[in-house]
């Protein structure tokens, strides 16, 4: 939120995906900029919004586009190769917001621009310490001057309290400990694709993710879905985020499960038997759904 408010002024543009995370949509709302919008991963809608920016540029105009690098509801990539393709056209800076890509994806768990193989043509990386560090905190990686601009601008950091040093090391000590296992990352992939398989064999719409993020979607009412975390928590002992309205379209109910490397097989098969459970009540209507996610 912050670093989009100190990245561009009422001279810039803004561009943004529209399924983009609140703390993008928070910072767009604090931007002074003009600000335009493109259909979620859509690459002619954002080409448009492109043109459209260069045609209304102003003297010393820049132009920022934010978008994810692993959506944090949908669980897709953004098309990233394919924005950075479009710089030689119409020169931009690129901000990407990758918390679920960070420690997860890439061999080496760079991110998701190393998994699709364009880190370099990210201008602006953000990564949280929330997801796969399992801990508080965030950074921003840039180039020298672009770092230096925002230590002196970012006003939620320069009114605030720095990092205690305890997360700090922790920070370090977890990044160290992503570095030297990639066999995590092979436990976690397995745990995914074993949890969605499973899923999909009950009978449950589980969306075409990308990456760990797993979401499974149904047709149904706020209380279907506070029913569906409810029993999965209190008579299964399973924990899911569930999502409705107006985060996703009115009537859709979306459960959202993260995998992690630390689940076992166990773990796998007691959270498709929760699921297989309560699938009387959470399958309901699953045909009107599945042509909602089409």
């Amino acid at each position: 939120m912050s670093v989009i408010h100190a990245l561009v002024d009422r001279n810039d543009f803004l561009i943004y995906d529209e399924l983009s995370h609140a703390c993008i949509v928070d910072g767009k709302q604090l931007a002074m900029s003009d600000k335009f919008v493109f259909k979620h991963n859509d690459i002619d809608s954002f080409e448009k919004q492109l043109k459209r920016a260069h045609r209304n540029a102003r003297p010393n105009s820049s132009i920022l586009v934010v978008t994810e690098g692993a959506f944090g509801m949908t669980g897709d990539l953004g098309i990233l190769k394919e924005m950075v393709a479009l710089k030689e056209k119409y020169p931009f800076r690129l901000l990407v917001d990758d918390a679920h890509g960070v420690g997860t994806m890439g061999e080496d768990g760079s991110g998701t621009g190393t998994h699709l193989g364009c880190q370099d043509g990210i201008d602006i990386y953000f990564g949280t310490f929330a997801k796969s560090f399992a801990l508080i905190g965030a950074f921003v990686a840039s180039e020298p001057g672009v770092i230096e601009f925002l230590k002196a601008n970012t006003r939620s950091q320069i009114f605030a309290k720095s990092v205690p040093m305890p997360v700090v090391k922790s920070a370090r000590k977890r990044l160290e400990l992503i570095r030297k296992h990639p066999e995590w990352r092979e436990e976690l992939w397995k745990n995914t694709n074993a949890l969605r398989n499973g899923l999909r064999e009950i009978g449950y719409n589980v969306l075409p993710a990308e990456c760990p993020v797993t979401p499974v979607l149904t047709k149904g009412s706020t209380d279907l879905c506070q029913t569906i975390m409810r029993r999965l928590r209190e008579e299964h002992g399973i924990f899911v985020s569930g999502v409705t309205y107006p985060v996703v379209p009115k009537g859709t109910v979306l459960v959202r499960l993260i995998p992690t490397a630390a689940h076992t097989e166990e773990h796998i098969q007691k959270t498709l038997k929760g699921f297989d459970a309560i699938k009387d009540i959470a399958l309901n209507e699953m045909e009107e759904a599945t042509k909602l996610s089409a």
